[in-house]
């Protein structure tokens, strides 16, 4: 019946009443009793399944008390005012059957959602506003909108060697991906709490994602599963970034109108494949470091924004968006702008799931600040 929504567009009541009096008025004046009699009988079925149930009862009693008034008008015999009353009677009772399971149906719905919301908070908790001198926002748009839930995650900690951050994005997509990011965001949770640096909380990452597809417990996880993932760690004061790139899209500096990519000095490969890099020796984990300066945000985002797709096929790229040229006053502002140019870029599709985390370096009122750019 969702035609019958669309048609209705935003007044489905007064779809409903034209047909009755449509239907009415063709039974009156037609050359013939019976034209209007389809239009009397759709009246109450298009009410049945876009009204409220009371509502539909009521067009249903209408139409049936016009059919039989509007056959007395014409003088139709008894046997086919009986059969026209027991054709629109029919199709009301129907009507009110069809509304009975439609609202059953977006009870069940509206409990899914529920579920899907509760499941997507307990698996992937929305960071706070604030983690030590960091301000903070995230947004998520799943590409199965009634999943609400996808294979991109991200997490924002606190730790004895600083704020420590992850966004990632695990193969596939969908409540079949949900597994795979509950044992990454939960071996992120209590590694980065133990881990020395970004290479050591990588390899652990590594290796829980390996041992998990190892053993096998879930369908959902596969041997040949993988996660790309960048790390990001930001000192007490905020004012100096270190970053592990593991596969994942690049991470953008924005500040003072410019959208700046921070490609990864070395490449890495993916968590979860059981390797530590692309490249053995000192360079396997090699970190990059930057400086943050007060007023630059750092963005992360998934490959839902990179491989955002325009109606040609283009790419969008953040640093030639309309985020360029744009002032931020806050990483939330910057979340929106960004998720709304990206729907705008692809015509409202979602092709991917798209996750964005940023965040800003709240202002201190001690210390000189430090120049942006990476340090020498």
């Amino acid at each position: 019946m969702e035609w019958l929504r669309r048609a209705s567009g935003k007044s489905p009541w007064a779809l409903a009443a034209c047909v009755l009096a449509a239907g009415g008025l063709l039974t009156a004046f037609a050359p013939r009793p019976y034209v209007g009699l389809p239009l009397l009988a759709a009246s109450p079925l298009m009410a049945g399944a876009t009204l409220s149930f009371r509502t539909a009862l009521g067009f249903a009693c209408v139409a049936v008390a016009a059919s039989v008034g509007l056959d007395i008008y014409r003088g139709r015999p008894a046997s086919a005012l009986w059969v026209d009353l027991a054709v629109i009677g029919l199709i009301g009772a129907l009507a009110l059957a069809v509304n009975a399971l439609v609202e059953s149906q977006r009870r069940d719905l509206a409990q899914a959602r529920g579920i899907a919301e509760a499941v997507q908070l307990a698996v992937l908790p929305q960071p706070p506003a604030g983690v030590g001198p960091l301000a903070v926002a995230s947004g998520y748009t799943a590409a199965q909108v009634e999943a609400r839930i996808g294979g991109d995650w991200f997490a924002v900690q606190d730790t004895p060697f600083g704020i420590r951050m992850i966004i990632g994005d695990v193969r596939g997509k969908g409540l079949q991906a949900v597994a795979a990011v509950s044992v990454a965001i939960g071996a992120f949770r209590q590694e980065a709490e133990y881990a020395p640096d970004l290479a050591a909380l990588a390899e652990r990452l590594d290796d829980a994602l390996a041992r998990e597809a190892g053993r096998g417990l879930s369908q959902d996880i596969a041997t040949e599963d993988f996660a790309t993932a960048l790390l990001a760690e930001v000192s007490a004061r905020g004012d100096v970034v270190r970053l592990l790139n593991r596969g994942h899209p690049a991470p953008y500096l924005v500040h003072e109108g410019q959208v700046i990519r921070l490609d990864a000095s070395v490449p890495q490969m993916p968590l979860g494949m059981g390797l530590t890099g692309l490249v053995p020796g000192p360079d396997a984990a090699h970190v990059d470091v930057l400086s943050l300066p007060v007023g630059a945000l750092l963005l992360l985002v998934t490959d839902g924004v990179t491989e955002a797709r325009d109606r040609e096929g283009l790419f969008y790229d953040p640093c030639s968006s309309r985020l360029a040229g744009c002032g931020f006053d806050s990483p939330e502002t910057l979340v929106r702008a960004l998720t709304t140019d990206v729907h705008r870029w692809t015509g409202g599709g979602q092709q991917d799931d798209m996750a964005i985390l940023a965040v800003a370096r709240k202002p201190l009122a001690d210390g000189p600040l430090p120049s942006p750019g990476r340090p020498g």
